[in-house]
């Protein structure tokens, strides 16, 4: 079955609800926060949600999750999130954890082990809200050798910090939003769940429900795990088809979804429709992705008319608030406009400026 680039951005634009009227979605039926919404930057998950029709947005928890990056997720669902994120094997949490396998592994010690480790020494400190900082001079003092490193722009010794991030939510343990640094707390009732994950926060199924169609590659990719750890549990409830000439997988249920959307979005920098690992899909001109993509300082990304349009930076001065949106075709301007007004309500302050370059 051959699909086009317009049926992809539109099947995904319509599974992650980005069409959504402003307040019009609930906590309960955001499909994002089956998977988790990444929190970085000041227009990071609360922008995400609000885009996508939630305006009230608890009750929320958040950990450090896929990539060690901290994500939103209902608080009702944190035990079947802890099992869906966990590492499948020991050699997909080696490969989460980079370069802080290499010591465990000539200990003797397995990745998983490791984890395990680091989560009992987390539980054992975090007996109340403790920033972060703290917690790490804590942790080192009590791990062994093989989990310490010395960092040298810190001029410390301490926990490797995948290892630390990873290892939280199997101590229980989730972040205080809003806190810079993060303050880190005990989740209230929290009790580490069996390896069964009920399909809905399946992170193999989800990517495919919210990113497909797409390969084992580009998910495994997208979890820092092994391609042939992902390909072994992948669904067998899916259909092939073929995206400019490439074949890729979508769950049999969302084949009628293959559908072009017209709607206008401004993305966050780390937004998850922007995540998906087929880039040049996405961005087919290599200058534009590097925009989009840079490796530090991402701009946002402006959703137009159903497509990738330009890029868009916050510039705030003060309650002044300025917009600068730097376009790669013509677009509706009274819907970026729209946008723009959106974006400086949920920031608390007035647009006193939109600048357009195409």
């Amino acid at each position: 079955m051959e699909v086009t680039r317009e049926q992809v951005l539109g099947f995904r634009i319509r599974a992650q609800q980005l069409g959504r009227a402003a307040g019009s979605g609930t906590v309960a039926d955001t499909a994002v926060l089956d998977y988790g919404v990444q929190d970085t930057g000041p227009d990071g998950a609360a922008w995400a949600l609000t885009i996508r029709g939630l305006d009230d947005h608890d009750p929320l928890s958040m950990l450090w999750t896929l990539r060690g990056g901290p994500h939103l997720y209902r608080r009702a669902d944190l035990a079947d999130v802890a099992a869906a994120v966990a590492p499948f094997s020991d050699e997909d949490a080696a490969k989460r954890i980079y370069d802080a396998a290499k010591p465990l592994r000539e200990a003797g010690i397995g990745a998983l082990d490791g984890l395990d480790q680091v989560a009992a020494a987390l539980r054992t400190i975090v007996t109340k809200p403790t920033v972060k900082g703290d917690v790490s001079g804590r942790l080192s003092a009590v791990l062994d050798p093989p989990h310490l490193r010395f960092c040298k722009p810190c001029g410390v010794t301490h926990a490797w910090e995948m290892p630390f991030r990873l290892a939280a939510v199997r101590a229980g343990l989730e972040l205080q939003p809003g806190t810079s640094p993060p303050v880190l707390q005990r989740i209230p009732g929290f009790t580490r769940p069996a390896r069964t994950v009920p399909p809905r926060f399946d992170v193999i199924r989800s990517y495919l429900r919210l990113l497909g169609p797409a390969t084992p590659k580009q998910v495994a990719a997208f979890l820092d795990a092994p391609v042939k750890a992902v390909t072994a549990r992948w669904p067998s409830d899916v259909t092939e088809v073929t995206v400019n000439g490439r074949s890729a997988s979508l769950l049999t249920e969302d084949v009628d979804a293959l559908v072009p959307a017209t709607t206008t979005r401004l993305l966050g920098p780390y937004d998850l429709f922007v995540q998906a690992k087929d880039r040049d899909l996405l961005i087919d001109d290599p200058a534009r992705a590097k925009a989009v993509w840079p490796v530090l300082g991402r701009p946002g990304v402006v959703l137009a008319d159903g497509d990738l349009a330009g890029t868009w930076r916050p510039r705030k001065q003060g309650k002044r608030f300025r917009l600068e949106v730097d376009l790669w075709a013509p677009v509706d301007r009274a819907a970026i406009e729209e946008q723009a007004e959106r974006l400086a309500a949920f920031r608390g302050v007035q647009l006193t400026g939109l600048d357009l370059t195409d």
